[in-house]
């Protein structure tokens, strides 16, 4: 009898865009969970894998931080064209964040601040191809792609991550309840 082939494992990619890496650190927190979870998935573009691009047929997409500058929006809409689900992870993904804050400046003016150390008094921005050019405000990333669900938090814990994996992975609607984000 020929044994059958291993059921295909869920795809998931992730990335941060404009943020701390904290909803990276909340995933990595589900602790010994992370490898009850590779066993139903295969990551693809992660810090895991140190994949830089996202692959296509993603089947899961997970997406911190907010759009800060040109790579950042490249990055979403190479997850937007290649997941199935797209999940905005914390509030950065989700309306901006920390990063948001710099919206009520200009971002010249900010430059001009942070690098007027030059020996004349007169600021240095660094101009080099290399550095992705900063957008004039900080955006969610629902105002460039369409998302698919939201998973708020700041960052969202460990267990409300691993609920909304599992619930999603075994094709169910993910569900938090208030407990898994509300802290006392």
């Amino acid at each position: 009898m020929e044994a059958s082939p291993a059921p295909k494992k869920i795809r998931i990619a992730t990335a941060t865009l404009g943020g701390c890496f904290g909803c990276h650190m909340s995933l990595l927190d589900i602790d010994e969970r992370l490898l009850e979870l590779v066993k139903l998935v295969e990551f693809d573009r992660s810090p895991l894998t140190d994949i830089k691009h996202c692959g296509p047929g993603i089947d899961i997409g997970l997406i911190e931080g907010a759009l800060c500058n040109a790579e950042n929006v490249h990055v979403l809409r190479e997850f937007r064209r290649n997941c199935k689900f797209l999940v905005a992870v914390g509030a950065c993904a989700i309306n901006g964040g920390l990063p948001a804050q710099r919206n009520r400046f200009d971002v010249g003016d900010i430059l001009n601040k942070v690098y007027s150390d030059g020996p004349d008094g007169r600021a240095r921005v660094p101009n080099d191809p290399e550095l992705p050019l900063l957008l004039d405000k900080v955006d969610p990333i629902h105002d460039v792609v369409r998302v698919d669900y939201f998973i708020p938090g700041c960052p969202p814990s460990a267990g409300a991550l691993w609920k909304f994996l599992v619930d999603l992975i075994g094709g169910r609607t993910p569900r938090l309840d208030y407990s898994q984000f509300h802290f006392d």
